[in-house]
């Protein structure tokens, strides 16, 4: 109970309240704002793609509707970094923060209430934002799908490598799309090795379907070295993969709720497949609380001067450009982490834990010397 009074210590003075209720209240309207924004741009590119079926408008507009916060989900942090930049900027020009530190309250008092309405913000994006938002976006997959009837959806960029083993031989597959949970794929490319690695033929193929035990691969080609290639309609390629592992392969980790995630790589990587970017993208999904912080530390480094002779116009500019280059360094990381470079607990929250100890760094020097 002690530790639980102590974390709700921001929010027990009047200052504490009235600031966190500001920040709040500003965080909602900017995302409220940005959502409206992308729900239109989204809709008019919908309508743009689809003008020749104007008795859909109704569907499209659902589209958009339940697609629209896995879009927001990716702006979360610069939603916190504007809010907070907007809400530091008018209390520095209402005086309030001056008069606050006036009478002996210092930045890191009157910040914690926005780093803890920042940090709840995230832990409520993760845990409840995120699973509602992929469950929304796959529902409007499926309308779209049974709208336009273009089933074939693109997988990971790159395509999905599979292993396989079957009784007698050990084979990579290659597919760069999939539809039909995963059961129907395109544009494949098969490589099979005997059992002791020695490699025996290449296949290439227009499309494959997941049979029991066995991917039935159409307009198939096989390359056998030392022999002229055959072309040949239908071929049998064994699998020990089922319907399950395979659909887990070709699934976008932004698209699995968080609460699945660490399952889902369990389980991916058991099968002998590629696990790394669920386990990325869990590590992400519970860096995202620290990564809000930092992006409220770096818009107080930028939003508490005092802008009497103006220069607020040069403040957000730095504001919003040091949020860019945190963002960018984020997915620089994430590049790392998904190829292997880096682990993924390293790739995730050191973008989180450098920009905050900046944050943190530049605020001593501005404010304490």
């Amino acid at each position: 109970m002690t530790r639980i009074a102590h974390l709700l210590l921001p929010f027990t003075t009047t200052l504490g309240r009235y600031i966190a209720w500001r920040f709040f209240r500003t965080l909602f309207l900017v995302f409220l704002s940005i959502s409206i924004l992308i729900y239109v741009i989204d809709f008019v590119e919908l309508l743009r793609r689809s003008s020749e079926e104007a008795d859909n408008t109704g569907a499209l507009a659902l589209i958009s509707l339940l697609r629209t916060p896995a879009i927001t989900e990716k702006v979360f942090p610069f939603v916190v970094l504007a809010a907070s930049m907007i809400t530091l900027v008018a209390l520095t020009r209402r005086l309030e923060l001056v008069v606050a530190r006036t009478a002996g309250v210092s930045v890191w008092q009157f910040l914690r209430p926005v780093a803890l309405v920042a940090l709840l913000t995230g832990v409520f994006s993760v845990a409840i934002y995120n699973p509602l938002s992929t469950r929304l976006k796959l529902q409007a997959d499926k309308i779209e799908t049974r709208l336009t009837g273009k089933s074939l959806q693109p997988s990971l960029e790159g395509g999905v490598w599979l292993r396989q083993r079957s009784a007698d031989s050990q084979s990579i597959l290659r597919a760069e799309k999939s539809s039909d949970n995963s059961t129907v794929v395109a544009k494949v490319s098969a490589f099979l090795y005997d059992l002791d690695g020695r490699f025996l033929k290449r296949i290439e193929a227009t499309s494959g379907r997941l049979t029991d035990g066995a991917w039935v691969l159409s307009q198939a080609r096989i390359n056998t070295p030392g022999k002229a290639p055959q072309a040949q309609d239908s071929y049998r390629l064994a699998t020990n993969l089922t319907r399950e592992q395979v659909s887990q392969s070709f699934s976008d980790p932004g698209a699995v709720p968080f609460w699945n995630l660490r399952a889902l790589a369990h389980r991916t990587e058991a099968a002998g497949l590629n696990a790394a970017p669920y386990y990325l993208k869990f590590q992400e999904l519970l860096a995202r609380p620290l990564l809000l912080i930092a992006m409220v530390f770096i818009s107080a480094c930028f939003s508490l001067r005092f802008f009497r002779f103006g220069g607020v116009a040069t403040a957000v500019s730095g504001g919003v450009a040091s949020g860019f280059v945190l963002y960018v360094a984020t997915k620089l990381a994430a590049d790392l982490g998904g190829a292997g470079l880096v682990s993924a607990p390293v790739a995730a929250w050191t973008p989180a834990v450098v920009g905050s100890m900046l944050g943190v760094l530049v605020l001593l020097h501005q404010e304490d010397g």
